[in-house]
């Protein structure tokens, strides 16, 4: 199974430059800094407010907030019982969110997911019936158990933001998080996601199983009388929109974005940094859009940090989740049990940090 923490940066992070000599188009970094410090305040009442109901999983936890405040969606690997449901569920509990929960099955259609036309035998008339992806948090279970179209009409709307109904466009509340989950051990009956549709999600999270002072404090909480305590509201939807501007005007070098196309065209072209050997166990390598999730993925991890400014270390440490599944492996590659992680960790060891 594939780690889930980052990779520990071993060079030394870069500095933008001071306030009074700022690179072209810099903003005055003191000023940011002083800005993102304030106003991503919220974000460790809301780690502090979940953490009373997940027992450990911080970095899952991390990657939802990263998803949430770059506006993209999260893909979830694990096994059952590892607290998915009740992570964003408590997450959209925080934010007095909108929550719903799809479970997906093969007999599951379009209009189970996006809602159809009802007629009304009164009025002779249709009216739209809204479906369950009409709300801020959105879990897709097991999204791979679905047909194609229904995972398709899902995708949809993640990517559009938007479902429309016998002609006629809805928009979707905002903010909006899709939370897919597939289950890694048992895949009969399965319809995988194709590679253009998974390349949708921002990132790609596998999550394991939990140390043993974690469980036993799971088994605690769950077994005590009150049962788990229900997280409180500690942030409005409207601070959460209001930090997703902030999150892209967090300052990014050009070193650093010439650090994230490198690492995107070393999946392409491995053999340019000294890895041709890798050639033959990558069918394709990250898209465009992998470049794109690389950099708001890192302004959102600065702003985690309370940081104005995104460094290599930020890069780093969303890197493996943002590319993982936008690579492809070969048959060479599952023959020797090789898989994306492993790849994508030699080619961050060998590419150039700033």
């Amino acid at each position: 199974m594939d780690s889930l923490n980052p990779i520990e940066p071993t060079t030394p992070v870069v500095v933008p430059s001071s306030p009074s000599a700022p690179s072209q188009g810099a903003p005055d970094i003191q000023e940011l800094n002083a800005r993102i410090a304030e106003k991503s305040q919220f974000v460790d009442a809301l780690r502090a407010e979940m953490s009373r109901t997940i027992v450990g999983q911080s970095d899952m936890v991390d990657r939802l907030l990263i998803g949430l405040l770059a506006n993209g969606h999260v893909l979830l690997e694990g096994v059952p019982g590892l607290a998915k449901t009740l992570a964003i569920r408590s997450l959209s509990e925080t934010v007095a969110g909108e929550f719903s929960r799809i479970q997906f099955t093969p007999d599951l259609l379009p209009a189970d997911v996006v809602g159809t036309l009802v007629y009304n035998p009164q009025s002779q008339e249709f009216s739209v019936k809204k479906g369950p992806i009409f709300a801020n948090f959105v879990l897709a279970d097991e999204i791979n158990r679905a047909p194609a179209k229904v995972q398709s009409a899902l995708l949809e709307a993640m990517q559009e933001r938007q479902v429309t109904i016998g002609g006629e466009t809805h928009a979707l509340p905002q903010p909006f998080l899709v939370l897919a989950t597939q289950n890694p051990v048992e895949q009969e009956g399965t319809y995988p996601l194709p590679e253009a549709q998974v390349d949708r999600f921002l990132l790609k999270v596998v999550i394991g199983y939990p140390t043993k002072d974690e469980e036993r404090a799971i088994v605690r909480a769950n077994l005590q009388q009150a049962g788990l305590p229900k997280p409180q509201q500690v942030v409005s939807q409207s601070d959460i929109l209001e930090a997703r501007e902030l999150v892209r005007s967090i300052y990014m070098d050009e070193k650093i974005e010439r650090y994230i196309v490198d690492l995107v065209f070393a999946t392409r072209n491995p053999e340019d940094c000294g890895l041709g050997h890798l050639k033959d166990l990558i069918s394709f390598g990250a898209s465009p859009r992998a470049s794109i999730g690389l950099g708001l993925a890192a302004k959102a991890h600065a702003f985690l940090k309370h940081r104005g400014f995104v460094t290599p270390e930020d890069v780093r440490a969303v890197a493996m989740d943002v590319m993982r599944h936008r690579i492809g492996t070969t048959f060479e590659a599952e023959a020797e049990n090789i898989g994306s992680a492993q790849i994508l960790t030699e080619l961050m060891d060998h590419v150039e940090v700033p």
